[in-house]
Formats: structure tokens, sequence, C-alpha cells
């Protein structure tokens, strides 16, 4: 029997494997939703900008972990996570992008430019989101 989707260990789609593969050999942030809504994967870039390696986080929540970044617009306003580019994937299965605001787990607050979209499979079913994110240069935000 395998686990419930959204649960950590849960069997992995062939999309989402690659998905992985891709992000592991990528120097862009980027970190990975299964269809279930748990986070899955963020790679080495992405943990520099996080502040904690993904062997130490291990699988969670995507809301848990969404949560504990304090997601804001540049101005501070709260970013509903149902809002947020990776949230807008998962639930409107649609691509996103935004400029926002982020705490790292070391406790940076930073500004990124974030961009999702959905892993739909041939028949429309979802297989997860891929989401990646830089940071914004200080430059970039006053121009």
């Amino acid at each position: 029997m395998t686990e419930p989707l959204g649960t950590p260990g849960a069997p992995k789609s062939l999309p989402l494997i690659l998905a992985r593969e891709l992000a592991s050999s990528l120097a862009t942030p980027m970190f990975l939703l299964d269809p279930g809504g748990m986070l899955v994967f963020y790679n080495d870039a992405a943990a520099m900008l996080l502040g904690k390696a993904f062997a130490e986080l291990g699988e969670i929540p995507s809301g848990e972990f969404g949560t504990a970044l304090d997601l804001a617009t540049p101005d501070g306003a709260p970013i509903r996570l149902r809002d947020s580019p990776s949230g807008i994937a998962f639930f409107e299965r649609r691509p996103a992008h935004t400029v926002l605001m982020a705490t790292a787990y070391d406790g940076a607050r930073r500004t990124y430019e974030a961009t999702a979209y959905p892993l739909l499979g041939g028949a429309g079913e979802m297989h997860g989101v891929v989401a990646v994110f830089w940071e914004e240069a200080p430059a970039e935000r006053a121009g």
C-alpha cells in the first residue's frame, strides 16, 4: 500500500522525479511541491538563500514552509500562501510571477523575484509545482 499524497516519503511521479534531477543540476534556486502540496525538494542554490539545507529540513507541508518564510509584498503587506506564485500554480494550475519579501531560516529578510508553474501531465493531471526564485538586487528595487 502506498502512502497518500502530501505525506513525507509518498511515491513521486516521473515528471516530479525529473524536475528534481533538473533542479539538483542547476545554480538557479528552485523548489518542488508534490501534487498533495508537500515541499519535496529544494536545491543547493535555494538553500543558500533560504539559510538551511534541504537535508536539514526534509519534506514538509508547503503551508508550513510558506508560513516559516513570512511572505509579504515589497511594501510589507502579508501575502496569503495561495496568492504566492507557488500557491497560484498549485490552486489555479497556471504559471505566476511576482516580487515578494521572505524571511530565510537564518533570519535574513530579502526581496525576491519568484516564478512558479504547475507540472501538468498530458491528460491535465497535476504532478506538482516548480518554483524558481532569485534575490532581487538593491539597484533593481530602486529602479
